[in-house]
């Protein structure tokens, strides 16, 4: 399951985002989404986890938690319109 995780803080790292989402199930990979000019963070990045089940889980959990000072926004990614 692909999930989008909004809202978050610029000072967060792929770890910290892979240990909040591994508490429930196992966690392939984590992209937290940069500037590709300036290399800064842009605030959302994507959770990718085998299990559905977990990811749901997950997603009940975290959705709305306060992680460094910003309450996160979680849900299933959606394709972006016109990308295939």
């Amino acid at each position: 399951m692909n999930i989008y995780v909004g809202n978050l803080s610029y000072e967060i790292t792929e770890e910290e985002l892979r240990e909040e989402f591994s508490v429930f199930g196992d966690v392939e990979s984590v992209r937290l989404i940069t500037d590709r000019d300036s290399g800064r963070p842009k605030g959302f990045g994507f959770v990718d986890m085998p299990s559905d089940s977990e990811g749901q889980a997950a997603i009940d959990a975290l959705n709305g938690k306060s992680v460094k000072g910003r309450v996160m926004n979680v849900n299933v990614s959606r394709p972006r319109p016109g990308i295939r």
